[in-house]
């Protein structure tokens, strides 16, 4: 994706992939793992997968930003064809946004390859020149050292493991708060306060960014903005193309014919 906002602001979502995004010109400001974080021109910004964060402009002009997602399994494949099939633990990257020359030629590479016309074979040797100056110059081999937790604290991530995994088992149903704060075996505020604490956003943007994401798979399996949104559960087309513009930045119909 690739694009230039004045006023559009993101609510906090996260991405099922890597995203390596470059802003070309203005700055943009965001919140990511409980800090802000601010991206001039020129630098890149790096999400691991499942990284909470939201997004507005932090110039007076906007900002042009590029972005390209990427599968963790490709980013898999990637490492073990540069380590001889020796398979290790995904790269994490610690710091959202990186001030590397190198990186953005690379990521900038990769994106004009792309959205361009050039040759399968120029796309994979870009992809695998961007996956590894990231993973060489800007991730992390090991998961960040994380802080002692009480049992209470040990407590309150069960209680929000147990109400994400029951919302990944049923997104599409209308889930009552009751429902799911007796699946995570505790009360509606317990809830609310764990699952915030733990993933950043509420159960009810975790929900609707799952339906987000399965209305995304549909769209580029041909089915139409009114099917996606019939399929996944949102109240009517204009509710579901509002949230799909806030959380994508581009219309269910602009995807669909991308």
């Amino acid at each position: 994706m690739h694009a230039h906002f004045l006023d559009h602001v993101y609510p906090p979502h996260s991405h099922d992939t890597y995203s390596f995004g470059i802003t070309d010109a203005g700055a943009q400001r965001f919140r990511c793992r409980g800090g802000a974080h601010t991206s001039g021109a020129g630098m890149v910004m790096a999400f691991n997968p499942d990284d909470v964060h939201d997004g507005r402009a932090a110039a007076e002009l906007g900002y042009q930003y590029r972005i390209v997602h990427i599968g963790p399994s490709v980013i898999r494949d990637v490492i073990a064809d540069a380590t001889d099939g020796r398979s290790g633990a995904l790269p994490l990257f610690p710091r959202p946004v990186l001030s590397d020359g190198a990186l953005s030629a690379a990521l900038a590479r990769l994106h004009a390859a792309l959205v361009g016309t050039s040759d399968p074979l120029v796309r994979d040797e870009h992809l695998t020149a961007a996956v590894t100056a990231m993973t060489r110059r800007g991730a992390s081999s090991t998961a960040p050292r994380a802080s002692a937790r009480t049992p209470t604290d040990r407590a309150r991530r069960q209680v929000a493991r147990r109400a994400r995994a029951f919302l990944d088992d049923g997104y599409l149903e209308a889930i009552p708060a009751e429902r799911l704060a007796a699946a995570a075996g505790c009360s509606r505020f317990a809830l609310y306060r764990s699952f915030r604490a733990e993933f950043g956003f509420a159960p009810s943007d975790y929900q609707r960014q799952l339906r987000l994401r399965h209305a995304r798979s549909l769209l580029t399996a041909g089915a139409t903005p009114a099917t996606a949104a019939s399929v996944t559960g949102f109240a009517d087309q204009a509710h579901f193309s509002r949230w799909f513009q806030r959380v994508y930045g581009v219309t269910p119909g602009v995807f669909r014919r991308a």
